[in-house]
C-alpha cells in the first residue's frame, strides 16, 4: 500500500540522486485565465521526466533482491530512460522493451544512457508483457512503469515538493497514462491538504483511466495514435486504480490539437520545452476543461520534456499557423524573368517575411506558360495575412490561401491540383 510515510522516506532516500525541479509562477497563463498557475517543471529532470524517481526510488529500495542481469522494462520512451539513469546510479545493467512505434530519437536516448534496446509491441501492455517473459529466464528483475508500489511512491515525491513550495494549492493538474505519477500525487497531498483538488489529463486518442472508472475497474481501450505518446497507455493499472478512484476529483480528456497549442504555448510564452503528455495539464487548462474560479492556485505538473526533433517542428510550423504567424498559399503566374521578382517586390513592401519558396512546372493542370508557386511567410497576425492576401489579389494574382497547414510541396500542389 503506498503511503504518506512510504513517499517522505523515498524523499529522503532520493535526496542528492535526482534533481529537485522547481515551481515557477507563470505570469503569462495566469493573465489568461485569471488563476495564479504554476508550472512544476519535471522537464528539469534527470533523464527529462518525473519517470527517474520511481525507478530510482524502486531500484534503490529493493537494490538487493535485484536479478544477477540487473533490470528489464517496458515502455514508451521516459519511463526507459528513467530505469537506464537509476540503473546507472544503481550500477547494474539495464533492458529496455519499447513498442515498436517509439521514435527513434527516444530509443536514442535510452540507448545513451546505458541501456540495451529491444523493439517489441505494437502496444505498451505488448511490450510489457514481453518484457516479463524475458525477466525470469534472463535473471533481471522487471521494473513496471506505473503499477507498482515503489513506482508509486517515488513519483509521488512530486507532490511533496509542490507543498513544500506552494503550501496551499487549491488544484493540481496532473497527465495520466497508467496512473503512477498522479496516484503518488494525490497521496501525497491528500494526507495534509484534503481540500487540495487532484485533477487528471488523459489524450481522448487513449481514455484507459476514464473508462476504468466508468466500469468500476481496470479494462483494456483501443488506442489511436496522438502526440501525447507518453500516456498512451491502454490499461490503468491494478494499485493506481484504487487511488485514482478515490482520491483524484475529476479526469478529463484533451484531444491532439489543444495539446499541440499547448506545447507551443510553453515554448513560446515561458520557453519550456514539454513532450505531449508534460502540456496536457495546460492543454485542458486553456481549453476549459476544468472548471476553477478565479483567483486560484493552479499547479500545471509538466511532467517530462522528451519531444521528438521532427515532431517538434511539426509541432511548431502547425502552432504557429494556428495562431495566425505562418501564412502558407499557392500563386499561378504567368512564367517570365520578372514573374518572382515582382511578386517578391511586393511581398517586401506588406512585410511579410518568406520562408520558404518552390516551383512547379509542365503539371498536368497547368496551362504550359504558367507556374504554381508555393509561399511561406512569417506574418505578424491574422490581420496582416489578410492585408497581404488582399494586396496580392489587387495586383491580379490568382491566390489560394491553404487553411491547414502542409508541410511539403507535394501537400501544396495536391491541395490545388489534385
Amino acid at each position: 500500500m503506498v503511503t504518506y510515510a512510504g513517499i517522505t522516506e523515498a524523499a529522503a532516500l532520493l535526496k542528492g540522486k535526482i534533481i529537485r525541479t522547481p515551481l515557477v509562477y507563470s505570469p503569462t497563463f495566469s493573465a489568461m485565465t485569471g488563476a495564479e498557475v504554476y508550472l512544476k517543471l519535471e522537464t528539469l529532470q534527470k533523464a527529462g521526466s518525473f519517470k527517474v524517481r520511481g525507478a530510482a526510488y524502486r531500484i534503490l529500495s529493493k537494490r538487493s533482491s535485484i536479478g544477477i542481469n540487473g533490470v528489464i522494462a517496458a515502455s514508451a520512451g521516459n519511463h526507459a530512460q528513467g530505469v537506464a539513469v537509476a540503473a546507472g546510479i544503481a550500477g547494474i545493467p539495464a533492458v529496455i522493451v519499447m513498442p515498436a512505434w517509439v521514435s527513434p530519437s527516444k530509443q536514442e536516448a535510452t540507448a545513451g544512457y546505458g541501456a540495451s534496446i529491444i523493439l517489441k509491441g505494437s502496444t505498451l501492455q505488448e511490450s510489457i508483457d514481453h518484457a516479463i517473459d524475458l525477466a525470469g529466464p534472463g535473471g533481471m528483475t522487471f521494473i513496471h512503469p506505473y503499477d507498482d508500489e515503489a513506482i508509486i511512491t517515488g513519483q509521488g515525491t512530486v507532490g511533496l515538493e509542490i507543498l513544500e513550495d506552494l503550501p496551499d494549492p487549491d488544484m493540481i493538474i496532473a497527465p495520466i497514462g497508467g496512473g503512477g505519477l498522479i496516484a503518488g500525487i494525490a497521496t501525497a497531498v491528500k494526507e495534509t491538504h484534503p481540500r487540495t483538488r487532484i485533477i487528471g489529463v488523459q489524450a481522448s486518442a487513449c481514455p484507459s483511466a476514464v473508462s476504468a472508472l466508468r466500469a468500476g475497474e481496470p479494462v483494456t481501450v483501443e488506442s489511436e495514435p496522438t502526440v501525447a505518446d507518453g500516456i498512451r497507455v491502454t490499461r490503468t493499472g491494478m494499485h493506481t486504480f484504487p487511488v485514482i478512484r478515490d482520491l483524484v476529483e475529476e479526469i478529463v480528456l484533451v484531444d491532439d490539437d489543444d495539446i499541440v497549442s499547448a506545447v507551443f504555448a510553453l515554448l513560446e510564452r515561458k520557453k519550456v520545452l514539454a513532450e505531449g503528455a508534460g502540456a496536457a495539464p495546460l492543454a485542458a487548462l486553456l481549453s476549459g476543461k476544468v472548471p476553477f474560479k478565479a483567483g486560484e492556485k493552479i499547479v500545471l505538473v509538466v511532467g517530462g520534456g522528451n519531444v521528438d526533433s521532427v515532431l517538434l517542428e511539426k509541432i511548431l510550423r502547425k502552432g504557429l499557423f494556428e495562431a495566425g504567424r505562418l501564412l502558407q498559399c499557392i500563386i499561378e503566374l504567368p512564367e517570365g524573368p520578372q514573374s518572382l521578382p515582382s511578386l517578391f517586390s511586393l511581398l517586401s513592401r506588406e512585410n511579410g517575411v518568406i520562408v520558404r519558396v518552390e516551383q512547379e512546372r509542365g503539371s498536368g493542370d497547368l496551362p504550359l506558360h504558367m507556374v504554381r508557386v508555393a509561399l511561406e511567410m512569417e506574418v505578424r497576425n491574422r490581420d496582416h495575412q489578410e492585408r497581404i492576401l488582399a494586396a496580392l489579389e489587387y495586383e491580379g494574382y490568382e491566390v489560394t490561401p491553404i487553411r491547414v497547414p502542409r508541410y511539403s510541396f507535394f501537400e501544396f500542389s495536391h491541395t490545388v491540383g489534385g
